[in-house]
């Protein structure tokens, strides 16, 4: 926690007025809290956002990586979401049996 500046003596050169600051002046205090409940809101939301596009981004790289090692034939038909995965999944399976069998 950061110190805080010492608050001047009342009746001093330069004091405040004895309100806090950031407080909205004049609007009521449920006006007051119904605002900054708004602003908080709204505020978690863009976070939210911002973490759901971020891990959108993430899986789509991965996938974009995984096709790049599937062999596809032709190369220029991109394959979807769960066709990558199901190739993949197959794609293992057989080098797997082909392992087991050798």
């Amino acid at each position: 926690e950061e110190p805080r500046a010492p608050r001047p003596a009342e009746g001093a050169v330069g004091g405040g007025s004895g309100r806090r600051p950031g407080r909205c002046r004049g609007a009521p205090r449920a006006a007051r809290t119904a605002e900054t409940a708004q602003r908080i809101k709204r505020s978690r939301r863009l976070k939210a956002n911002n973490r759901e596009r971020n891990r959108m981004h993430n899986l789509n790289a991965a996938l974009d990586a995984l096709r790049d090692v599937l062999p596809t034939f032709p190369e220029d038909a991109k394959l979807t979401k769960i066709e990558t995965l199901r190739f993949a999944h197959n794609y293992i399976w057989a080098l797997t049996e082909t392992l087991r069998l050798a």
